[in-house]
């Protein structure tokens, strides 16, 4: 693949917020957008890097595209110019203007050879595999949520999958409901994995269960749900957790929703103060996994239920440094409900444009 047969969902117009250049970027998939005139000039670009970065300074989602776009991007006069310029990891969309700076052209080079491979990180990855996934009703009275099958391969071993991508073979295992079953799947594919397995005694919530691996760790370790796959590179996630010094880092998607309504916003004796058609409400949501240091597994009641979140709530009232690493909706499975099933199997497959 060269250039490509249709700009325009590389195309953004410089009268866009950020959350409408974000909606675009996750519809093209390759994680850029081009900002251009009505007449098509080139004026900027924006990548998600770019939005979280803004997000990460204080921004907001509601935004001009122009407060969180580069103003300097890399620009080609002709294809050949754009495959020199081209590089499969760092600038895999290629804008190529004519002499007025018009838009023509995208090139895109070959996506076959998108470099895959991650750097080593080398930490321990702890799952919580406890919960009895009553979002997944009938099917989680057969089988606990961790076996539930995407494609041929059960939910929690695409988890492990990704980790290991990462050099990341250290798996600390919480688990409760139909845990016999889950430690069974393993005995066949022992080989593959080195698994430290935690058996609550009783139910202890999404965090809750982290106080059975009291004094295991030395260093920093992800916490992950059983039901959730990020693609954001972890490599940068620690970077940011480990710069900022930060003892939980909570890694969260932003989501856009469309309100298929007009709303209103009412005033005192009914007074109308706004009306908006078909607004579009932006914001951040917890995807269940977190970057963590080991301190804070100190602070975790024994036998005690707990939810993750009402952790992170406790070391921030202690004055600890917890902070939000914000990722694209493209780069979020969940597979906490059967209506995103259908979206995970086709990202993980590639059976087609979610």
């Amino acid at each position: 693949m060269n250039s490509v047969e249709d700009i325009s969902k590389f195309i953004g117009k410089d009268n866009y917020s950020v959350s409408e250049a974000m909606q675009k970027i996750n519809v093209n998939a390759f994680g850029i957008l081009f900002i251009v005139d009505d007449n098509m000039s080139l004026l900027a670009c924006i990548t998600d890097g770019d939005i979280r970065r803004h997000l990460l300074a204080g921004g907001l989602m509601t935004d001009a595209v122009s407060e969180a776009s580069n103003k300097c991007p890399r620009v080609a006069r002709n294809v050949e110019e754009a495959k020199k310029l081209y590089h499969t990891r760092y600038w895999v969309a290629i804008p190529i203007i004519n002499r007025e700076g018009i838009l023509i052209d995208v090139f895109v080079g070959n996506t076959d050879e998108i470099e895959k491979s991650h750097k080593a990180l080398n930490i321990p990855v702890v799952i919580n595999a406890g919960g009895k996934g009553t979002r997944l009703d009938p099917f989680t009275k057969i089988l606990p949520k961790p076996l539930i099958p995407v494609g041929d391969t059960p939910i929690i071993e695409h988890i492990m999958k990704g980790y290991q991508s990462y050099n990341c073979n250290d798996f600390h295992i919480i688990v409760n409901y139909k845990k016999d079953l889950i430690k069974a799947y393993f005995i066949d594919c022992e080989t593959k994995y080195k698994i430290t397995w935690y058996d609550e005694k009783q139910p202890l919530g999404t965090g809750g269960g982290l106080r059975l691996l009291d004094n295991i760790f030395e260093d920093t370790f992800i916490f992950s749900n059983c039901d959730v796959i990020i693609t954001a590179d972890y490599e940068k996630i620690l970077q940011f957790h480990k710069g900022n010094n930060n003892v939980i880092t909570m890694v969260c998607a932003y989501k856009n929703i469309n309100i298929p309504y007009g709303v209103v916003e009412m005033g005192a004796d009914g007074i109308i103060k706004e009306m908006k058609e078909k607004p579009v409400m932006s914001f951040l949501t917890n995807t269940g996994v977190y970057i963590v240091e080991p301190e804070v597994i100190n602070d975790i009641e024994k036998d005690v239920a707990i939810g993750f979140p009402d952790i992170v709530r406790r070391e921030k009232e202690k004055g600890r440094k917890v902070a939000v690493y914000p990722i694209a909706d493209n780069d979020w499975m969940d597979m906490g409900q059967f209506s995103e099933y259908e979206k995970m199997y086709k990202k993980i497959y590639n059976d087609c444009e979610v």
